[in-house]
């Protein structure tokens, strides 16, 4: 453990490094200035204009801005802002490809969107849908089931969760939904109701979604290929099982069959199954006698007819998808499931995803409503990772740095590894490139971090977390600074070799060491590596529940040394 020297504070930090450049002299030259963003912040697109904007727009004293020169308060102001700040602020806006089919992109994902707690006594409320939206989400799931007077009602199943209406959880996502995206959303329905209700639904989704709705398929596309976010802005998708069309022939008697079961909705795949086992465990009386099976849904026409490019069939195999599974189907699976065949058979799900979108959901096992770690879903290309967002904690940390990225439109393109032109990429396979990215970080000081609720002195310490490819994740932590949680100084080096930099979060974790193997959480923040800036920077501290702690941050130095293009 350490103990904090003089203290510390990052005001003095900026101002050794300003006297560094500045050789004496009174204020910073704008030569001087473009140095310092060359040599220590790695910007070698800078030019001497670069410098005379940086000092036009941070310098505030009148004869240093007429001498094309910075002084220390100015150099200080510009170190303090968003430019410095270690996310690349060109990345807060929409910078990427948006032109591709939407199989290219991961796409920010909800499960139980409805929850506002946990799936067995929680409660469903119309502002988790809110949330959801205001922090990107792009696909949310809604369970329905036949409600009184035939208005279909929202909630988990077979449990103790509140019930809320269709028509009610419609008419927000009408209100919210391209509020900060203007980017697809897609309703996944886990549908339960009958053909009755199935209609009213159907009703609802048309009357109150108006224009938004997508309700045919596009006339420019080519066949084969799914529509891109561009092509969608705007629109929202159903979905859901979607009738296959009857064709009549000579054998129509003895196909009708065979047809019939085409019109079922096995209830997103095994998720139905897998759920269905749990609640029925814990909260059906147990009664002798044969096992009843559950009553499949029969898919009303008004609603299969809404779903156009997302329709839900099961997933038997990477084999018979290749062979039998359309662009404009989808597929569901457990994480159970889909970590056994990420593990197993990772270059197969990759090349399945990057011709088809794959929804991974939470086991019906977990009663709390906890989330898996979505990283390794994201390592073989799935696009729709579904979390539960009520559920604070690493999971949804990782899904906000990822989804912070291209503007936080709650789309971002795949890296290109896990896109069509790569057909050889498996995640578990550790050697990638014979020459790795390293990463070398300085964690230098920390700046008003919160103190605990019991007021008592924070001994923090900072945890930087890789998470990418297995071979790639690893974590390292600080040495713990003693008592000062105002300006807390570590100046620790860490090093980290990295083979599939693209596929990175990095996550800054500050927590207070409480005991000499237990510590709490204090605050973080996640970003790609591909939107982390190198140099000297700042880390914005967020809480548990992804809120700003400002004025809290961290004060770091970032190099990254690639190996060269082309190799």
């Amino acid at each position: 453990m350490k103990r904090s020297k003089a203290p510390t504070t990052r005001r003095a930090e900026i101002q050794q490094l300003y006297q560094s450049y500045s050789a004496g002299m009174t204020s910073l030259p704008a030569s001087a200035l473009l140095k310092f963003l060359h040599k220590e912040q790695m910007e070698l697109t800078a030019d001497e204009d670069t410098a005379e904007s940086l000092i036009d727009r941070y310098e505030i004293e009148e004869t240093a801005r007429e001498n094309r020169s910075m002084t220390f308060e100015g150099f200080l102001r510009y170190m303090e802002s968003k430019v410095c700040c270690v996310f690349n602020q060109a990345h807060t806006s929409v910078y990427q490809d948006m032109d591709q089919p939407l199989t290219s992109y991961f796409i920010s994902s909800s499960h139980n969107t409805y929850l506002t707690g946990d799936q067995l006594i929680g409660k469903s409320h119309l502002d988790a849908y809110v949330w959801a939206l205001r922090k990107g989400c792009r696909c949310l799931e809604i369970d329905t089931w036949d409600g009184p007077d035939m208005e279909p009602i929202v909630y988990h199943g077979y449990t103790l969760t509140t019930k809320i209406l269709f028509k009610d959880v419609i008419t927000t996502v009408a209100q919210h939904a391209f509020e900060v995206s203007p980017y697809p959303v897609i309703l996944s329905l886990e549908n339960h109701c009958s053909q009755q209700q199935q209609e009213v639904m159907a009703q609802y989704l048309v009357s109150i979604l108006g224009d938004m709705l997508l309700t045919a398929p596009l006339d420019h596309l080519a066949g084969g290929e799914l529509p891109s976010p561009n092509d969608l802005k705007c629109k929202i998708l159903i979905k859901n099982k979607k009738k296959k069309p009857r064709i009549k022939t000579e054998q129509a008697t003895e196909e009708s069959a065979d047809e019939g079961e085409e019109d079922y909705d096995d209830l997103e795949d095994e998720e139905d199954d897998e759920d269905h086992q749990t609640k029925t465990k814990f909260w059906s009386p147990r009664k002798a006698g044969p096992k009843k099976e559950e009553k499949k849904v029969v898919i009303a026409e008004a609603l299969s007819d809404l779903v156009i490019y997302t329709r839900s069939v099961k997933f038997i195999g990477f084999s018979h998808s290749r062979d039998h599974q359309s662009h404009f189907e989808n597929t569901s699976m457990a994480e159970k499931k889909a970590r056994k065949l990420a593990s197993g058979s990772g270059l197969n799900f990759v090349q399945h995803n990057q011709r088809f979108l794959t929804r991974i959901y939470p086991a019906g096992s977990r009663m709390s409503s906890s989330n898996y770690n979505p990283q390794e879903f994201w390592n073989v290309g799935s696009q729709l990772v579904a979390l539960n967002f009520q559920s604070l904690g690493l999971p949804m940390d990782l899904n906000d740095g990822r989804f912070q990225d291209n503007g936080g439109c709650g789309y971002v393109l795949k890296p290109a590894v896990l896109l069509p032109s790569d057909r050889s990429f498996d995640p578990i396979c550790s050697r990638h490139r014979l020459k790795p990215t390293h990463l070398l970080l300085k964690v230098i000081s920390g700046s008003n971090l919160p103190v605990s609720r019991s007021n008592k002195g924070l001994d923090p310490f900072v945890r930087v977390e890789i998470h990418g490819i297995p071979s790639d994740s690893r974590k390292k932590n600080t040495q713990t600074v003693k008592n000062n949680s105002l300006s807390p100084h570590w100046d620790s080096d860490m090093n980290f070799i990295i083979s599939v930099p693209e596929l990175c979060l990095i996550r800054f974790c500050v927590r207070d060491q409480t005991g000499l193997l237990s510590s709490e959480f204090v605050g973080q923040y996640t970003l790609p590596f591909t939107s982390m800036m190198k140099g000297y920077r700042w880390v914005p501290l967020r809480s548990r529940d992804g809120c700003s702690l400002d004025p809290a941050s961290l004060f770091i130095f970032v190099c990254v040394v690639a190996p060269p293009a082309g190799r």
